[in-house]
């Protein structure tokens, strides 16, 4: 099945671990906990979430009873922000292949994908950890 959007699975480990991370409300949460929640790879998710320690949005503990932890409030946390850290910056241009003129003389997708591209980004950007933390887990 084809898809219009592909979004990566280190995105999509990286926004829902940090959700489940700012739920627990200052507490640790280990790659175990995520791994069972998101039915993922614990391995998987401790390289995306070191890479969202290294870019500061996480601090972390080892041993037993170690963990990862929000480093700012969940509020302060735009899902655009932590997309960038895994993904790159997001590079809204009116050509899908990057190029400054098209070789058929017009677009194919005319401006479509740059409205989907900033349309996206908007999204994300309007959206902070603090929105998805109204339902609490046990």
């Amino acid at each position: 099945m084809a898809k219009i959007i592909n979004i990566s699975e280190a995105v999509t480990i990286a926004l829902h671990s940090v959700i489940l991370i700012a739920k627990k409300n200052g507490q640790q949460v280990n790659v175990n906990y995520i791994a069972n929640a998101t039915e993922s790879s614990k391995f998987h998710i401790a390289k995306v979430l070191q890479k969202l320690v290294k870019d500061g949005f996480l601090g972390s503990n080892r041993g037993p009873s170690g963990g990862f932890y929000l480093i700012d409030e969940p509020k302060e946390v735009t899902l655009l922000q932590i997309y960038e850290s895994v993904e790159g910056r997001i590079v809204v241009s009116k050509c899908p292949m990057g190029k400054e003129t098209c070789p058929l003389g017009t677009c194919v997708f005319e401006d479509m994908t740059m409205k989907m591209t900033k349309e996206f980004r908007d999204y994300l950007d309007s959206k902070t950890l603090a929105d998805y933390m109204i339902k609490e887990d046990s």
